[in-house]
This record gives structure tokens, C-alpha cells and sequence, in this order.
């Protein structure tokens, strides 16, 4: 076992400081199995040695890629923690993505090894497919070999069947399977703190996926933000708590669940398919104490009265991220879970996850919510948030703006794309160090208020020269459907904005949209009233499990 002054530098050195303190203590949990500090680490450095082997090593300042294509299952943990023990950048993969949508991020982050389990395994075909077909494409004939680690075990005999047939339909790739033993003398890599850890794949306006590089040390001044905002004060967190692992390894917000629960030497909990048909019962049954899931996800959960009064007694920490949160999710929240700090964070991929910080209180939070939205609320420690006009001027206190950050968790820009990095990520006149432009609308506070969230700068629109918030008119809906969700969208669009406004309200029945028409125009301009109200059973959500808003643009024709 190391010693303490030889934890290595990097995002994974909270696991392993954890590993070294507690090795015995439950560090994951999935279904029937549990894996303690020490086993987690041993899967992981066998992951680890594998990449080694492939010379895939940091070979310069963007260190060597590795796609971990895998899904909720202990070869993924054991592959992200593998990638980065090894000294290389993570480019999380989902086995559920489009085979084409995955090949590109592939070719995007310049990845030459993969990690895959089971659920990587059967789709790996198609992906191989999709970058031999680009590859011809793009005029560079057969593609380059990869270095495929089959983390997962083969549990049936179909598997090894597909691994056969693999390594013969692809010979120009290297299958192999970690080796049961690693190096006495081997240890895991020390970082450089400007190197990458990992690329997130966002969507891209222009259909192809845009890439965030995240280096270390926007990574770990993350975690150490979410110990000394959850660890040094209330909830108190500690080795003793249970986090819930919700979010996809795609989506930035899970950073939070791993390497912010492993830095405490906590255990993180993972649902089956199952399980995750009913994550309120799975809060209970794994005796979770904190949970993270975005807005979408947690009025799903709450149909049907599911978050009765005190049903989560046992929960210390409930946050809420990834889009607007309406005031009564977070009151229902806070009545379910009566010992939890509830809070809503707010915070873009582009500057590592978590930015500002609002704690709900159920006495003055009411008040604080503009729209029935909750406040983006107050700067993180050695944070920077600055609300700005069109010319980058700050606005005057109560006025709205774009808001801007700064701060060690702003990134580097987009992966291999200096153009939209520059137009984002800028330098503001006066003031030092970089911004980025997160293109939303908020109100700076005129005295020692939150700053309150008004909506995306994109999805404000103008109908007849008049400029319309969306979230006006969806709080309206709200309030007059007993909906605890609605959607209004510019539609359909005009090369000056849109020439009306379309709704959409989901989980509510029984209503006459016409009737609702007529009470809205008591409360709203004429101009803001919808021309046509959808009512729905549930709204589409993307994979990251917000509200898709696309798909109900695409759904109008």
C-alpha cells in the first residue's frame, strides 16, 4: 500500500486516497454486488496496465484518448477509473447512442482505445462499422487499428461467440481481456494539472456533436468545492454516506455522483434496469442519503403524490441541476425529505459542472422565485459570475443580462474547434482572466439577493418587435392547469423570431384548451397567449433525462 505523500496527482487521486484510508469500505454498489475500496481499485489497475500495454500513455499535452463504451455495470467504473490511473483522457461512451453518433465522437477525440463490457460488446459491430464507413470516406482508405479492452466478463456463451467473431470480422484490431494479475511494482500515473481528464460530448447546432475538454485541474477544483460546500459545513458528508448514481457517464453532472462521493470515501449506488423503473423505491431500498437527478427526472418521480410528507427521512443532501427548477418541485422535495439540504445547482459543462449554488428555505425561498422558477442563487467558492449587456458592460443591480463565468473550473474551450471557442470563451474589457458566455438571461440581484434564471438567451424570441419570455407564460399554464410542468415555444419561426407561441402541458387531464385560451388572455398580453395548447401523457426526454425540447419543435412539423 502507498503512502499518503504518494497518491498520485490527477482526478482519480481522491479514489485512491479513499482506497488507501478505507479499503475495506463499500465503494460500489450494484444489484447484488458490492465492491469495496481495495477490489474496486484492483479491477481498475488491471484496466490500467491494459491501456499501459498499449502504449496509450500520455504522449503529449492532450494525453492519449480512451472511449469507455460501457453502461451501469462494474467494468464501466472500473474503465473510467482505468483511463485515468493509466495517465489517459476518458471520452465517455453510451452503448444506447446511435452507432453513427458514437463513431463520431470516436473520430472527434481521436480515441485508439476502447473499454467495453457487455452492453459495449453487442453494439461494438455497428461502431467498428460506422468508423470503417468514415474512414473510406474521408479518404483515408482502412481505418487504423484499435485497442479493444474487453473489461467486461463474458457471461454466457453467446458473448464469447461475438468475441470470436470480432476478432476474426476485424483483424486489424487488438482484442484483449485484462490480466488477473498486475505488476508488483506498478503504480498509478501522477498528472499534470493543466492535462486533459476527460472530452464530454455535447449536441452541436450543427448536427455533429461538440466536444468540452476538461483538464485536471478544472476537475479537481470541482470536487474540492463540493467537500468544502457539503463536508466542512451541512449535510456534513462523510465515508458513511450512500450516493445515488442517476445520471449517464455522458452527461458532466455525473462527475459529481463519482468523484466527489469516492473523494469522501463514500458508496456509490447504481440501479439496475430495473431498479431505475422506480428510483423513489430505490432511495429507500439502498438506504441513499444524497441524490442528484435533473428537474425532468424528479417530476417524474413525483406522480401520483410519490413524495409524500417525510418518505425520504433518511436523505442528507438532494440536488437538483441540469435546467430550470420549478419552486413547487423543490418545496414538494423538501417535505419528502425533511433532514436534506435541498439545493439547486446551476452550472454549464463548459465551466466542470457546478457553478453557483441556491439552498431552498421553505420560509424565504417562495419570495426569491421569479416565475415559479428557483434562483440560480450565489457564486461557488473562487467563482465568478458577472451579468452583462450586449457590450459587455455589467448591468445595473435588478437589471437582466447574459451572465458570465469565470473562475479555475472555466475550461479550455471546445475539443479541436478555435473558432467557437473564441467566440465564447473571451476576455472581458477591464476585468482579468477568461469568460465564458453561457448565453443565459438572468437578474443580477439589486441588493443580497440570488441571481434569479429568466431563461436561454436562444429561446427568447420576438413576435412583432415585442420581446416574450417563455417562462412567464409557462408559470401561467402552471398555475391554471395544476400542472407541475409546461412548455411554450416561438412557433412557427420568422427570420425576425416567431409569429406566435405553442404549449405544451403534460400529466394533467380533463382540460379545455379553449377555456384555458380565455383564462390566459386575463393574465397575459394577446401576444403571449398560446395559439395552440398540446396536452400530453409525458413530456420526451433526452438521455441525459431533461425535457427534449427538439423533439417538441420536430413534433409541429
Amino acid at each position: 500500500m502507498t503512502s499518503q505523500a504518494e497518491i498520485p496527482y490527477g482526478l482519480h487521486g481522491g479514489f485512491l486516497a479513499s482506497a488507501q484510508r478505507w479499503p475495506d469500505r463499500p465503494a460500489l454498489e450494484l444489484g447484488d454486488e458490492v465492491l469495496d475500496y481495495a477490489a474496486l481499485r484492483g479491477v481498475a489497475s488491471r484496466i490500467a496496465v491494459c491501456l499501459q500495454s498499449a502504449e496509450a500513455g500520455p504522449e503529449s499535452a492532450e494525453g492519449a484518448r480512451v472511449g469507455v463504451l460501457a453502461h451501469r455495470s462494474v467494468a464501466m467504473y472500473a474503465g473510467i477509473l482505468g483511463t485515468l490511473m493509466a495517465g489517459c483522457v476518458l471520452v465517455p461512451l453510451n452503448p444506447g447512442f446511435p452507432a453513427q453518433r458514437s463513431a463520431a465522437m470516436v473520430r472527434l477525440s481521436g480515441a485508439r482505445s476502447l473499454v467495453v463490457d457487455a452492453a459495449g460488446l453487442a453494439v461494438l459491430p455497428a461502431l467498428l462499422t460506422q468508423l470503417e464507413e468514415r474512414a473510406a470516406s474521408a479518404g483515408a482508405g482502412q481505418m487504423d487499428g484499435l485497442h479493444i479492452v474487453l473489461a467486461g466478463r463474458l457471461q454466457t456463451e453467446a458473448e464469447a461467440h461475438a468475441v470470436a467473431a470480432l476478432v476474426q470480422d476485424w483483424p486489424q484490431h487488438r482484442f484483449v481481456t485484462p490480466e488477473e494479475a498486475v505488476p508488483v511494482d506498478w503504480q498509478p500515473v501522477s498528472v499534470a494539472p493543466d492535462s486533459l481528464a476527460c472530452v464530454f460530448f455535447t449536441s452541436g447546432s450543427t448536427g455533429v456533436p461538440k466536444g468540452v475538454g476538461v483538464l485536471h485541474r478544472n476537475a479537481l477544483r470541482f470536487v474540492d468545492m463540493s467537500r468544502e460546500r457539503y463536508g466542512d459545513a451541512a449535510p456534513g458528508l462523510s465515508e458513511q454516506d450512500r450516493f445515488s448514481q442517476f445520471y449517464d457517464i455522458t452527461f458532466d453532472s455525473s462527475m459529481f455522483d463519482l468523484y466527489v462521493s469516492w473523494a469522501f470515501g463514500a458508496c456509490l449506488c447504481c440501479p439496475t434496469a430495473f431498479e431505475w423503473v422506480n428510483p423513489n423505491k430505490f432511495i429507500e431500498a439502498r438506504r441513499l442519503t444524497v441524490v442528484d437527478f435533473v428537474p425532468s427526472t424528479g417530476h417524474a418521480m413525483n406522480r401520483g403524490d410519490a413524495w409524500r410528507a417525510g418518505r425520504f427521512a433518511g436523505l442528507r443532501l438532494c440536488r437538483f441541476g441540469g435546467e430550470a427548477l420549478s419552486a413547487g418541485l423543490a418545496a414538494r422535495l423538501a417535505e419528502a425529505a425533511p433532514h436534506a439540504v435541498v439545493e439547486n445547482v446551476y452550472g454549464p459543462t463548459e465551466c466542470t459542472v457546478d457553478a453557483a449554488y441556491y439552498r431552498w428555505a421553505r420560509t424565504r425561498s417562495p419570495a426569491e422565485c421569479e416565475h415559479g422558477i428557483v434562483p440560480i442563487g450565489y457564486a461557488g467558492n473562487q467563482v465568478g459570475l458577472l451579468v452583462v449587456d450586449e457590450h459587455l458592460q455589467e448591468v445595473a443591480p435588478g437589471e437582466a443580462g447574459e451572465l458570465l463565468i469565470s473562475g479555475p473550473q472555466v475550461t479550455p474551450g471546445y475539443w479541436q474547434d478555435p473558432a467557437r471557442t473564441a467566440s465564447v470563451f473571451i476576455q472581458v474589457p477591464g476585468r482579468s482572466g477568461v469568460h465564458y458566455r453561457t448565453g443565459d438571461l438572468v437578474r443580477r440581484p439589486a441588493d443580497s439577493g440570488p441571481i434569479v434564471y429568466l431563461g436561454r438567451m436562444d429561446q427568447q424570441i420576438k413576435i412583432s418587435g415585442v420581446r416574450i419570455e417563455l417562462g412567464e407564460i409557462e408559470q401561467a399554464l402552471c398555475e391554471l392547469t395544476g400542472a407541475e410542468l409546461a412548455v411554450a415555444v416561438g412557433w412557427p419561426l420568422t427570420d425576425s423570431g416567431a409569429s406566435g407561441v405553442v404549449a405544451f402541458v403534460a400529466g394533467v387531464s380533463g382540460q379545455d384548451p379553449v377555456a384555458l385560451r380565455e383564462a390566459l388572455k386575463q393574465r397575459l398580453p394577446a401576444v403571449m397567449v398560446p395559439k395552440t395548447i398540446h396536452f400530453m401523457a409525458d413530456f420526451p426526454l433526452n438521455v441525459n433525462g431533461k425535457i427534449d425540447r427538439k423533439a417538441l419543435l420536430e413534433s409541429l412539423g
